[in-house]
């Protein structure tokens, strides 16, 4: 046999076997979820160390003041479902009261940007009402490595040289951690958060408190989070500090014990769109999963079977179609439980088929093009960007996510996990993050800064309300094929999220690329709508490829009228996958800013 492998080259191997895979974002993570199937655990549990795993050895890129979308298939239950871990806002936070404060818009950074901590409740729900083992198997790996060191990445390291001074001059709680020594940490430093440790070690010993069994002690971490000893420190940092923010002065939070209190995380039908074989499953319009959907929906219309996955118009077409479902989504999405969202027309076959004749297939649109659905959406103020955008300012605003040049400033995390039996679970933890705000010194972390989504115009349907939930970028994927559950993907990386994830499954769909290859594959994103963060501006045509992207694509592109940027070879996204078929079990990880892992046999 003269070509016994024909396969081309890939940066790993696409991982296989039949007992589990994990994959995540970070290296020790994976291991970690690999080591609780090893124990006998499911996917569920899996998940939940896997989380706190990555809140400890990812610090600037998620954390446990911050939130999370969990999608979730239960093979004992037959459904999937997804876990709303969004925190809302705050009771105190009205859009009345942010204007008292002289802003136009949610800061990007520091308290008043803080919603409900969604995360912890999030993982608790999942191993009490999916998982099998107890919270201290789960939570012991996260409180070693906290305690003990672990090895710090690079991109950890210049996060923190990045807000070095903020630190020093107005978050001195956040210099005590991340600045040891009074130094910025060189990447591989052996970094350890004591306090935080110590946190989830206070919550543990008083869950064990609550006796034997397993749910039981569940329920007492529980209190001890939202009604405990973590929400009166929450609340008690709120109310004492003013802590400077990316507006140039100090705000006091909102953020309350009671609102903590209130709040638990929901368990929700996720959005679907057929895609041929393929049902797609996405988090609700609360997030902004949907425009995956419905970028699906549009280029339903066209014949992508054959083309080139890095060629001119696969990419003009996916880019497209992309700039119209964002569109859609900066004027229609909002929580539901305010107002309502016309979801079932914007996935619909006559709207989309009627938003279709807007794209050229040889020029590029520079106009923000938003539909019209009578009586629903808000109108839409663009802001435009002046120069070069940046992903992490000196004043720690915007999410991490992948710089315009490439740099890997972080992008939040993802992991998906399949176990033997078919579990799976797919999710995008965030927030939270080293640079969002100040450490609270009695608990080691700090608050997330989502409510930045939220708009103070009374008559968005993202408006910025108490209880209501931001319209988070945060967006795991689950797909069936022939109705059987399949992949588990995602990507961090803030509005670029749905794009990555909708390049990936193209390329697995139509050009029939393996779970590495679809990743390792050259990528791109556009910044042609607003960003979903401080300071909400857009950069209309601009297209961002990776220079492994072909001269020839990017002249194409550019003689179509896009704005093309070229960034380094390895700069777009960072996916992981998994996928069962049968008794097969498969997964991959992205090789970009070199953290992403995974493992299966």
């Amino acid at each position: 046999m003269s070509n016994i492998n024909p396969d081309p080259f890939t940066t790993r191997p696409e991982i296989e076997g039949t007992f589990g895979v994990v994959t995540s974002t970070h290296w020790i993570a994976t291991a970690v979820g690999m080591g609780i199937l090893e124990k006998g655990g499911n996917a569920f549990d899996a998940g939940v160390a896997t989380a706190f795993t990555l809140q400890v050895v990812e610090p600037h890129l998620n954390g446990p003041g911050g939130d999370v979308p969990i999608i979730v298939h239960d093979t004992k239950r037959g459904r999937t479902e997804v876990i709303c871990g969004q925190g809302p806002a705050p009771a105190k936070a009205t859009i009345a009261h942010y204007k008292s404060e002289g802003l136009e818009m949610v800061p990007g950074t520091g308290l008043l940007a803080a919603c409900v901590p969604g995360t912890f409740e999030s993982w608790m729900l999942l191993l009490r009402d999916y998982g099998t083992m107890r919270l201290r198997e789960v939570l012991e790996p996260a409180i070693a490595y906290a305690r003990d060191g672990y090895p710090l990445v690079e991109r950890a390291s210049a996060t923190i040289q990045v807000v070095e001074q903020l630190f020093r001059k107005h978050w001195t709680t956040s210099a005590a951690v991340y600045l040891p020594n009074n130094e910025v940490p060189r990447p591989g430093t052996l970094f350890t958060n004591k306090q935080l440790s110590e946190t989830y070690a206070r919550i543990l010993k008083e869950a064990e408190s609550a006796g034997s069994d397993r749910v039981a002690q569940i329920e007492r971490a529980r209190q001890s989070w939202s009604q405990g000893f973590v929400a009166e420190a929450i609340d008690k940092f709120c109310r004492t500090q003013d802590v400077m923010d990316v507006s140039g002065s100090p705000h006091r939070g909102v953020l309350s014990a009671d609102d903590m209190a209130r709040w638990q995380p929901t368990v929700e039908t996720p959005l679907t769109y057929d895609y041929g074989r393929y049902t797609v499953c996405k988090p609700g319009v609360w997030s902004q999963g949907p425009v995956m959907l419905q970028q699906l929906a549009l280029l339903k219309g066209f014949e992508l079977d054959g083309l080139d996955p890095a060629g001119p118009d696969f990419i003009h077409l996916q880019i497209e179609c992309a700039k119209l479902a964002f569109a859609d989504r900066e004027k229609f999405y909002g929580d539901p439980k305010f107002t309502d969202i016309p979801i079932t027309t914007l996935l619909s076959d006559a709207y989309n088929d009627e938003r279709r004749n807007l794209i050229a297939k040889d020029k590029a649109s520079l106009d923000f093009l938003p539909g019209s659905v009578e009586g629903f959406g808000s109108v839409v103020k663009l802001r435009r960007a002046e120069g070069h955008r940046e992903a992490v300012g000196a004043m720690g605003a915007g999410e991490p996510t992948v710089g315009r040049f490439g740099e890997v400033r972080g992008d939040t995390v993802h992991f998906d996990i399949i176990d033997q039996a078919g579990n799976m679970v797919s999710a995008t933890p965030s927030g939270g993050w080293l640079q969002s705000s100040p450490v609270i010194p009695e608990l080691g972390f700090c608050l997330g800064s989502r409510a930045q989504m939220f708009w103070l115009e009374e008559d968005h349907p993202a408006a910025l309300a108490p209880g209501k939930r931001p319209r988070t970028t945060l967006s795991p994927t689950m797909a069936l094929r022939d109705g059987e559950p399949y992949m588990a993907w995602g990507s961090p990386g803030g509005d670029q999220q749905d794009q990555w994830t909708t390049q990936f499954f193209l390329r697995h769909v139509h050009a029939k690329l393996n779970l590495q290859e679809a990743i390792d594959a050259p990528a791109w994103h556009s910044e042609h709508f607003p960003i979903s963060f401080w300071p909400r501006t857009a950069r209309p045509g601009v297209l961002v490829v990776e220079n492994r992207v072909p001269k020839t694509t990017v002249d194409t592109l550019k003689s179509r009228g896009h704005v093309v940027e070229i960034g380094p070879d390895w700069s777009e996204g960072r996916l992981t996958a998994a996928s069962k078929v049968g008794r097969r079990r498969r997964a991959a990880a992205n090789p970009r800013g070199m953290q992403g892992y995974a493992a299966g046999r």
